[in-house]
């Protein structure tokens, strides 16, 4: 059966770049509609035509952000030789990645809905299933590091997990602060000083 009605007049990929960036810099609750359909230079029929809403259109943002900018701390944590060159690595991305020119600062799946309305419980939900991701991922490469025999089997790998997540996550605040690269490259530095010896 063919599809029905006129076919799309925009770039449906540069509109989720662009509304990703405006979710990115002002949260969940603090775009409009109206902000999104002018940012992606579309009207709200075709919005909820493409992307189903905004609550949709702000998940398949974050997907978006998880699989480009934000991602590189990801890629930097799978890549480290070491289970110390992986967490430095993760910790040195999220400076150049938080700092990015051009790009809103700090980090959207940290900062894009923390407070929110009962409304949208919803959203702060989706993300905080993401953030604590995060802290999963670093602490099974630490078990890597583990079984590896770089850290001993004695370490407390759900702190040491949930430190450098949480500095990365404050990191992310103070670059939304106007904390520059080379300012959070130092703080990533600072905290390796406390990797298990």
């Amino acid at each position: 059966m063919a599809e029905r009605g006129r076919p799309r007049g925009f770039d449906r990929d540069a509109a989720l770049q662009r509304a990703m960036e405006v979710f990115w810099e002002r949260g969940y609750e603090g775009t409009s509609l109206s902000d999104l359909t002018t940012a992606m230079g579309i009207n709200a029929p075709s919005l909820y035509g493409a992307f189903g809403g905004k609550e949709a259109l702000f998940r398949e943002a974050v997907e978006r952000y998880r699989h480009t900018d934000g991602g590189m701390t990801d890629v930097a944590l799978r890549e480290g030789r070491t289970a110390r060159e992986a967490v430095e690595g993760m910790l040195m991305a999220a400076a150049k990645a938080l700092t990015l020119p051009g790009r809103p600062k700090g980090c959207f799946v940290v900062l894009g809905a923390t407070n929110c309305t009962p409304a949208n419980q919803g959203m702060a939900a989706f993300l905080r299933t993401h953030r604590l991701a995060s802290i999963q991922r670093v602490r099974e490469r630490l078990e890597q590091g583990v079984a590896d025999g770089e850290l001993s089997p004695a370490a407390d790998l759900d702190t040491l997990a949930r430190y450098f997540t949480t500095v990365v996550q404050g990191m992310s605040l103070q670059a939304r602060d106007g904390a520059k690269r080379a300012e959070l490259e130092r703080v990533a530095s600072a905290a390796m000083a406390i990797w298990p010896g």
